[in-house]
């Protein structure tokens, strides 16, 4: 990511942009150091969010001329993958917090 910007002289952009990559996996451990599934879930959804962010700010970054675009690309390639992730490991969170109502009981075939 540094890589992508060192031409740039747009420093507040650039920390903004490193911010963001950077809260992803910051925001994993966080959850996993919480060590209940629904928190897990609950910071790997802020994980989206950033990843969300870094993928909105490379594509300004492209239009407004700051980085090379097969690189931010590449990079915004790479990011969605990363958020498709999250949304699975989101999901499986979700299941392992799941409750059945009071009262609710299976029928037995």
């Amino acid at each position: 990511m540094v890589l992508l910007f060192e031409c740039s002289r747009d420093r507040g952009f650039k920390d903004q942009v490193t911010r963001a990559a950077l809260s992803i996996p910051s925001n994993i451990a966080e959850g996993e150091e919480r060590g209940t599934p629904k928190d897990s879930a609950r910071f790997l959804y802020y994980s989206k969010g950033s990843a969300g962010e870094l993928v909105t700010q490379l594509y300004i970054a492209i239009e407004i001329g700051l980085v090379d675009k097969t690189k931010a690309l590449q990079l915004i390639d790479e990011t969605k993958q990363l958020s498709a992730m999250l949304a699975a490991l989101i999901k499986i969170r979700k299941g392992e917090v799941y409750e059945c109502p009071a009262g609710y009981q299976a029928k037995e075939d």
